[in-house]
């Protein structure tokens, strides 16, 4: 089951929400989870992936998809996680991402 977490993007102010853990919505919906969620490019290549391996794609990525989501989301598009502390590190603990403050500074 999927947990629900607050993303925000520090430049705009734009609150999104995020999900990690497994995404019964993928499962279900397959490609069209991407493409609802504004990611038109992964939806197209999911769509493809889809009909190429029919649809075990789909039961594989399910696993994946919240993980890659928020790791597009945090790493290439800035957002970062605006929940409570507390949910903050259970996010950052089962997406494998360091907290702020530890990350390492390069000169």
């Amino acid at each position: 089951m999927a947990t629900k977490i607050i993303l925000k993007h520090p430049a705009t102010g734009l609150m999104k929400d995020g999900y990690y853990g497994y995404s019964w919505t993928y499962l279900f919906f397959g490609w069209w989870v991407p493409l609802i969620r504004g990611e038109l490019g992964v939806a197209a290549l999911h769509l493809l992936f889809s009909c190429f391996t029919f649809g075990a794609w789909q039961v594989i990525v399910s696993f994946l998809y919240n993980k890659q989501f928020m790791t597009r989301m945090m790493i290439d598009k800035g957002f970062v996680l605006a929940g409570s502390p507390e949910a903050n590190a259970r996010a950052r603990m089962r997406l494998g991402v360091a907290a702020p403050e530890a990350q390492v500074q390069l000169a």
